[in-house]
């Protein structure tokens, strides 16, 4: 089983950035999924999360409005969009995936990991 995470790069305050993340040996249909960060000095947080049953999101705070999670099941991926970007949002992306959805909070629960991509916000 592997996820792996792409589309990280650098980026001007107020761009945008689309990561992906594809699946192998597991149908992400049957997930809930997740993306998370961490910040250089910080703990990890929960930024989006998609349950697989009803398609429901939820988002952290800091990026309500502006980050949008989406999943591709004929591609067996998961994306998110990420607009208005400040260079708060800089860290190390992660995507992640667990049969059971343990909202934004409970990182540590998530089976599936990709190995992360690093975005950075600056002028």
């Amino acid at each position: 089983v592997q996820l792996q995470a792409s589309g990280g790069g650098l980026v001007q305050p107020g761009g945008s950035l689309r990561l992906s993340c594809s699946a192998l040996g597991l149908i992400l249909d049957n997930f809930a999924i997740c993306w998370f960060r961490q910040a250089p000095g910080k703990e990890r947080e929960g930024v989006s999360c998609m349950s697989s049953n009803n398609g429901q999101t939820s988002y952290a705070d800091s990026v309500k409005g502006r980050f949008t999670i989406d999943r591709d099941n004929a591609k067996n991926a998961m994306y998110l969009q990420m607009n208005s970007l400040k260079p708060e949002d800089t860290a190390v992306y992660y995507c992640a995936a667990d049969p059971i959805n343990y909202g934004l909070e409970f990182w540590t629960m998530y089976d599936y990991w990709g190995q992360g991509t690093l975005v950075t916000v600056s002028s």
